[in-house]
C-alpha cells in the first residue's frame, strides 16, 4: 500500500510525496511493480471519501471534488485533488481541508482512493476590528454563524461605530454569495444576486432598500439643509461591473482597474428617483528605479426622474486627501451659507509618480512599505440645467477647474489601506471653497 500526500506549494501540513517508512517492505515482493503501475500507467479513481463532516450536507459537496474521478493518471489526480481542496475552502465553511490519496481496496489494480479529511469551523464565532476608511475611522463589533443551515449559508451580524456615522449590519448568504442586509441608522434591506466571475472581471446585480434620515448638526444649518432635513424612503436596482488587473488594491505596480456603477432609483417603490452612473479607470506603469507612474480617472452624473429634485443624501462630493489634494473634505462645489450640497455631475483625474524612499538601507525591509509621491490632481463638480444639452454640461464641467499638485510620504498598511502626509498647493480655488495649503494628512482605501 502506498500513502501519498501533499506535495504542492499549497498549504497543507503532512509528510512529503513518497514512500513513508513505515509501508517499506523487504526487497523482492509487490511493492516495486505496484508503484511501477501507479507511476507509469493510468489509473481509475474509484471512490472519494469525506472525512470529518458534521452539519455540512454531503451533497452540497458533489459538484466540488466532481473532476476527480475524471483524473486518468497520478499526477493528474493529485493536481485535482488539490484544486478540490481549493474549492472546499473557498466555501468558507471549513477551518481545515487535508488530502490523502491511497491505492484502492478494490479489485483493480490500478484503482485509487482520494480522501479529503476537513475541519469544519465553529458554529458561532465573534470579533473586533477597527477599520480606516477615506478618512475616518470606526470601531467594528461582529458575530458569524458561518454554515447554519448545512449548506454554506452563513449569517452574520456587524455593528460599527465611526467617526461620522453609526451603523447596523446583517447579512444573510445563501451558497455563493446570495445575501440580504440591514444597515444605516434604521431598515436597510440589500439584496445580492450571484456574481459572475469572467477573466478579471466580477459583475453585482442588487436590490437596495434604505430608510434614511437627514438631520442638523450644527445649530444654525443653511435653509437648503433644513429643508431637506427629514426621513426619506429609497428603493433601488443597481450594477456594478469591475475588471480589476492590478496586483495590488492599495499600492499597485502594473496593471489597471475599470469600474462602472448604474443605480435606478423610485421604480420600486421609496419617495425619491433619480438615475445614477458613475464610473472609475485607473492605470498602472512600472518604471525604472523602483518607481511606479499612476493615471486614474472618476466621473459620475445623477439625473432626477420626476418633478423632485436629486436629494443632498444621493449626490456626488469632491474634495479632500482621498480625491482633490489641497481642498477640504467635500468641500469643491455648490454651497449655501458655508454648507456643501454635493452635485449632479463631476469628474476628477489624478496623475502621480511613486518612488522608493531615498537612502534606503535595503530592498525587502521596513522603508519599502513607504512611498515617496508627487501628484497633480484636477477636477470640478456642479449641478446641470438638463434643458440645455451635453455641449452645455461639458462646458460647464470644464469651467472652473480646481486643481492641485505636491509632494508627500505614503504609507502602505498591507493590501488594506494606506496612510498619507503630503504638502499640497491648491489652484483654480473658486469662491466658498475650503483649501488646506500646506500639509496634508490623509487615510483611506480609495485614493484618486
Amino acid at each position: 500500500q502506498i500513502c501519498l500526500h501533499s506535495l504542492d506549494p499549497l498549504p497543507m501540513q503532512g509528510p512529503e510525496l513518497g514512500v513513508q517508512p513505515d509501508d517499506i517492505e523487504a526487497p523482492g515482493i509487490e511493492q516495486e511493480p505496484k508503484q511501477e503501475v501507479l507511476e507509469n500507467r493510468n489509473v481509475v479513481v474509484q471512490q472519494v471519501h469525506i472525512d470529518g463532516l458534521g452539519r455540512t450536507k454531503e451533497d452540497l459537496l458533489t459538484y466540488e471534488i466532481a473532476d476527480v474521478f475524471r483524473a486518468k493518471s497520478l499526477i493528474d489526480v493529485m493536481k485535482k485533488s488539490h484544486e478540490a481542496r481549493q474549492k472546499l475552502l473557498r466555501l468558507g465553511i471549513f477551518r481545515k481541508v487535508e488530502v490523502l490519496i491511497d491505492t484502492s481496496r478494490g479489485a483493480l489494480p490500478n484503482g485509487l482512493d482520494v480522501t479529503f479529511e476537513v475541519t469544519e469551523l465553529r458554529r458561532l464565532t465573534g470579533s473586533y476590528n477597527t477599520m480606516v476608511g477615506n478618512n475616518e475611522g470606526s470601531m467594528v463589533l461582529g458575530l458569524k454563524l458561518p454554515n447554519a443551515l448545512g449548506r454554506a449559508e452563513k449569517l452574520t451580524f456587524q455593528f460599527s461605530y465611526g467617526t461620522k456615522e453609526t451603523s447596523y449590519e446583517m447579512h444573510f448568504h445563501v451558497t455563493s454569495f446570495f445575501s440580504i442586509s440591514q444597515q444605516q441608522q434604521g431598515v436597510f434591506p440589500l439584496i445580492s444576486f450571484p456574481q459572475f466571475p469572467m477573466w478579471k472581471t466580477s459583475q453585482t446585480l442588487k436590490w437596495e432598500g434604505v430608510w434614511r434620515e437627514l438631520g442638523c448638526l450644527a445649530r444654525t444649518p443653511s435653509f437648503a439643509i433644513r429643508k431637506e432635513s427629514g426621513h426619506t424612503l429609497k428603493s433601488s436596482l443597481s450594477h456594478a461591473m469591475v475588471i480589476d488587473t492590478r496586483n495590488s488594491s492599495i499600492l499597485p505596480r502594473r496593471g489597471g482597474l475599470l469600474r462602472i456603477h448604474q443605480e435606478l432609483a423610485g421604480f420600486t417603490g421609496g419617495d425619491v428617483s433619480f438615475l445614477k452612473e458613475d464610473f472609475e479607470i485607473q492605470l498602472n506603469k512600472s518604471l525604472f528605479w523602483d518607481s511606479v507612474l499612476s493615471a486614474s480617472l472618476w466621473s459620475g452624473l445623477v439625473l432626477p426622474i420626476g418633478d423632485k429634485p436629486t436629494s443632498i443624501a444621493d449626490r456626488f462630493y469632491l474634495g479632500g486627501p482621498t480625491s482633490i489634494r489641497g481642498f477640504s473634505m467635500y468641500s469643491v462645489g455648490p454651497q449655501s451659507e458655508g454648507d456643501y450640497l454635493g452635485g449632479e455631475a463631476y469628474w476628477a483625474g489624478g496623475l502621480h509618480l511613486y518612488t522608493p524612499l531615498p537612502f534606503r538601507p535595503a530592498k525587502g525591509g521596513f522603508g519599502d512599505l513607504f512611498r515617496t509621491h508627487f501628484f497633480l490632481n484636477a477636477g470640478n463638480l456642479c449641478n446641470l440645467n438638463y434643458g440645455e444639452g451635453p455641449k452645455a454640461h461639458l462646458k460647464k464641467l470644464a469651467e472652473c477647474v480646481r486643481w492641485s499638485y505636491g509632494l508627500g510620504v505614503l504609507l502602505r498598511l498591507g493590501n488594506i489601506a494606506r496612510l498619507e502626509l503630503n504638502y499640497c498647493i491648491p489652484m483654480g480655488v473658486q469662491s466658498g471653497d475650503r483649501i488646506c495649503d500646506g500639509v496634508q494628512f490623509g487615510a483611506g482605501i480609495r485614493f484618486l
